[in-house]
């Protein structure tokens, strides 16, 4: 199994996000915007259809990729005082889906005013609201398949290693990827699990970056077997010595 493209519903979700943001103003006429076959060439043309009306585009391009794929399990995270246009998007689109919809919040300020914030936006009933860390709580999220971070957070990296994709495969998007490229060092390879398959990526420079990956669905579902185990000559198992470098992120292992 794996998630399938569905350009009419992005399209949908799209402009459902525009109206709720009010950030677009597009007069759609026939040829005015083209749909691809391909997730990625509508992405594409999206931005830029965005830089023709001089638009950011974030939360209304993380709605079309998470209603395209027809998600089902959307999870993000949130801090008090952070935007909250992103998660509106994501709205819009679980509910052209159907989907579940996570956010996690540290405490229950932050709770209280994500909820506040999406009612100013028109957006009720909230999604679900969890306090908690963000990395504890994703990795007791089993199947999501569509997962944002923030690049802003430290966090960021450990969250998307920790993520139990649906054995469909999953979409990652990375919000304020300038500020983690700025910084060097990050590879969709080397911060996913091992074993992890990416199908395809794209960086996008739409508002402060905006970074997606495609992750491969699995025949099981099951996370990716740990390496097998090495033996030595004597017959006793080889020591494995995990070193992670400070600026690239890149893991070592070393045998003893």
């Amino acid at each position: 199994m794996k998630l399938v493209w569905s350009p009419e519903t992005a399209l949908k979700a799209y402009i459902d996000t525009v109206k709720s943001v009010s950030t677009l103003y597009i007069k759609i006429q026939e040829p005015c915007i083209s749909i691809s076959h391909t997730v990625f060439l509508l992405l594409r043309s999206i931005f830029s259809a965005c830089e023709k009306f001089k638009e950011s585009g974030v939360p209304e391009l993380l709605s079309a990729m998470a209603a395209g794929f027809n998600t089902k399990f959307i999870v993000e995270s949130w801090c008090y005082g952070g935007p909250i246009a992103a998660s509106v998007g994501l709205a819009v689109a679980a509910r052209n889906t159907g989907a579940r919809h996570v956010c996690i919040v540290p405490d229950e300020k932050s709770r209280v005013r994500y909820i506040e914030a999406l009612a100013e936006m028109g957006v009720s009933p909230p999604p679900e609201v969890v306090a908690g860390e963000a990395e504890e709580t994703v990795s007791r999220l089993a199947g999501l398949d569509f997962l944002l971070v923030d690049c802003k957070r430290r966090e960021f990296a450990r969250v998307l290693r920790v993520a139990k994709v649906s054995p469909k495969g999953a979409v990652l998007a990375c919000k304020n990827a300038w500020q983690r490229n700025s910084r060097g060092g990050f590879r969709w390879s080397v911060v996913l699990q091992r074993g992890v398959r990416v199908v395809r990526s794209v960086f996008l420079p739409v508002g402060k970056g905006l970074d997606i990956a495609y992750i491969g669905g699995s025949r099981s579902g099951a996370p990716p077997p740990p390496p097998p185990q090495k033996t030595a000559s004597n017959g006793g198992p080889y020591r494995w010595i995990k070193h992670i470098d400070q600026k690239s992120g890149e893991e070592h292992l070393f045998r003893e």
